[in-house]
């Protein structure tokens, strides 16, 4: 398995360096999934935690981020 570093930096990559947009995304998707949301990942994830599973999402390509838009 991969570490986390480098994870989250292929995770950074997907959301143009934006440390903070990925801390959003991973933490959006990480309730999604701790009330039910079905992992998109095709491995085991049963002994994963769900930061770790949507890290690995956002990482994959798998979740598309696309940022914030004002709503005015």
């Amino acid at each position: 398995m991969e570490r986390l570093e480098e994870r989250i930096s292929r995770a950074l990559k997907q959301v143009d360096n934006d440390r903070y947009v990925l801390a959003i995304a991973v933490g959006q998707r990480a309730d999604e999934l701790s009330k039910g949301a079905k992992p998109l990942l095709s491995q085991n994830t049963q002994k994963m935690k769900y930061t770790d599973i949507a890290i690995d999402e956002i990482a994959g390509g798998l979740l598309k981020i696309n940022g914030f838009t004002d709503k005015k």
